[in-house]
């Protein structure tokens, strides 16, 4: 396969599921993820293809295409149109009987190119454009209330001198000299709903690829990959958090505060709260796309041991030994 090796990037091998797709992706992030490695160009430029190539294998249909074309794959299904459009469709496929498939508009270019003349002019074919794909990356809080992007796209579109024909009285047209398009930049203010997760494809309808003789443009689906957070773990729409207790909080009851995406809450602990323990907070997750259902926080107790004991709080533990031999 020429060009990047998406499971290569990844440590996997090209039949592993989707669980495995994850794992990886996620032990590599963590190790690669720009807040960890501050001013590290090249794990920057690592945990980029990090992101490219689990953006595609972990969707079902890019990862087929790419199996199929490599790092061509957002080209698929321009190669199969090219394939089943061509004006000789079945010459030099495997197998196949040579014979060629003339339409009448294919007539006219052929004999056009030849004889300089051609039997009529030629006009543009509707063809609806291109769909394409942009990769995004959002932090977790843009993720939970939605975000906005400014995207570049490097676009073509149909040349006005000769309307995507490529050709004006059937010479090959001077401004695309015959290629029927032109480059060009167009801006989108891209808005991302709150909820997506990672791998979401946000679809942009109508800004995609422009369409030919009229027809209607592509669309244009944002590919969403989230950064690892700081403090928090995503598992669908609920959120994992550690929270640090004081020993005697947990022994004898009291309140922590525990950090949410909308800010800090106070947790009220019960007393003998054990290690390990896990607080549900009901609708303290990630809200859920498309609707007003929340996702719910779970806040694990982690115990802080006290250190650098005075004499009098030596005293304390020593009297309490003796009252609980054992422990």
């Amino acid at each position: 396969m020429a060009g990047k090796d998406y499971y290569d990037i990844l440590g996997i091998n090209r039949n592993a599921d989707e669980r495995e797709i994850k794992q990886a992706y996620r032990k590599l992030a963590r190790k690669y993820h720009p807040d960890v490695n501050q001013g590290d160009k090249s794990a920057e430029d690592k945990f980029k293809k990090i992101n490219q190539a689990y953006e595609v294998l972990s969707d079902k249909e890019n990862r087929k295409k790419y199996d199929q074309y490599g790092d061509k794959w957002q080209y698929a299904d321009q190669f199969a149109q090219t394939q089943q459009q061509g004006p000789f469709r079945d010459f030099g496929r495997a197998g196949a009987k040579q014979r060629f498939h003339f339409e009448e508009s294919d007539l006219g270019g052929l004999f056009g190119d030849l004889f300089g003349g051609g039997m009529r002019e030629r006009r543009p074919r509707s063809r609806r454009g291109q769909d394409m794909e942009y990769a995004v990356e959002i932090t977790l809080e843009e993720a939970y209330s939605g975000t906005t992007r400014t995207i570049s796209l490097q676009a073509e579109e149909p040349c006005s001198g000769c309307k995507g024909t490529g050709y004006i009285q059937n010479l090959p047209c001077s401004i695309c000299r015959g290629a029927g398009v032109v480059a060009s930049v167009k801006r989108i203010e891209a808005k991302i709903p709150a909820g997506v997760k990672n791998g979401s494809r946000v679809r942009l309808a109508g800004k995609g690829g422009p369409g030919y003789g009229g027809a209607a443009a592509g669309n244009l689906f944002l590919i969403i990959s989230i950064k690892p957070h700081q403090l928090f773990e995503r598992n669908d729409d609920n959120l994992h958090v550690d929270i640090a207790v004081p020993l005697t909080t947990a022994i004898l009851g009291g309140e922590v505060t525990i950090p949410t995406l909308k800010g800090k809450l106070a947790l009220k602990i019960p007393p003998e709260t054990q290690n390990g323990s896990t607080f549900r907070l009901n609708g303290k997750g990630m809200p859920h796309m498309g609707n007003s259902k929340y996702g719910d926080l779970l806040a694990k107790v982690n115990i802080v041991l006290p250190t650098r004991l005075s004499n009098e709080e030596k005293k304390l533990f020593e009297q309490l030994r003796e009252l609980r031999p054992g422990g």
